[in-house]
Parts: C-alpha cells; structure tokens; sequence
C-alpha cells in the first residue's frame, strides 16, 4: 500500500509517517518510481506507535516496542526493554504526581490559613449595579 493509504488505515497523516521514517521507526520499501510502499504489519507497527504516544511516551520511548514488533513477537510489550520502558515511566509519573501532591497540600495549607484570618466569611465583597427600570 502507498503512504496515503497507511496514514488513512492507522489513523495519521502521511507527515507522521515520513517522520517515522526519518527517525528510523519505519522503514519504506521504494517502488521503481520512487514510491514508498508498505505492507500489513506496517499499520500494525504505526499503530502501535499512536497507541503509545497517546499513553504518554515520547517517540524516543517507542523505540523498543517496534524493535520487539520487528523480531516477530505477538506484541510490542513481550520484550524485556519494553517493559522497562514501562516501568521507567511509570517512576517518572509516580515522581510527578508526588510532586503535585506536595503543590496541592501547600496550597490546602495556605487556603486554610487565609480563610481563618478572614471575619466574616460570607461577606459580599464587590456591589453588583442593579438596572434602573
């Protein structure tokens, strides 16, 4: 199948998959005329890359998901750097969500602190202008 017809199937445009290829994650095989042309297990590999950007890897981070792909596994993720992948990220939203947590207590904090120095709660503090009949 022709560029056009893979970005239709996987769901992407002809752009990303020229992208891919620049970055070695996919691989054209050229017609007589020039034209890239790719099979099946093209829009497998190319789904598998949308897939994984879309849970929050980088382009980088696919990288070992489409070798294990190209050696014939069912999946992506039966490789050991593939599960590694995985687990590093998942680390790294762990340290990011501690991170805001932290943020988000602070600021319980500070809104605590503030609301009790406040007198009067429920006082209204701007006048809205009532319309002249």
């Amino acid at each position: 199948m022709r560029i056009g017809e893979l970005a239709r199937r996987a769901g992407t445009t002809t752009r990303a998959l020229r992208f891919y290829e620049t970055q070695g994650l996919l691989t054209a095989r050229r017609l007589e005329n020039g034209y890239r042309e790719y099979g099946e297990e093209d829009v497998r590999l190319v789904g598998e890359i949308l897939s994984l950007q879309a849970a929050g890897l980088s382009l980088d981070d696919t990288r070992p998901f489409v070798a294990c792909l190209r050696a014939g596994h069912e999946a992506g993720d039966d490789c050991a750097d593939s599960v590694e992948v995985y687990e590093r990220k998942l680390a790294e939203v762990d340290a990011c969500l501690a991170r805001l947590e932290a943020v988000r207590a602070g600021l319980v904090t500070k809104l605590t602190e503030a609301m009790a120095r406040r007198p009067d709660p429920c006082r209204v503090t701007r006048s809205i202008p009532l319309e002249e009949s």
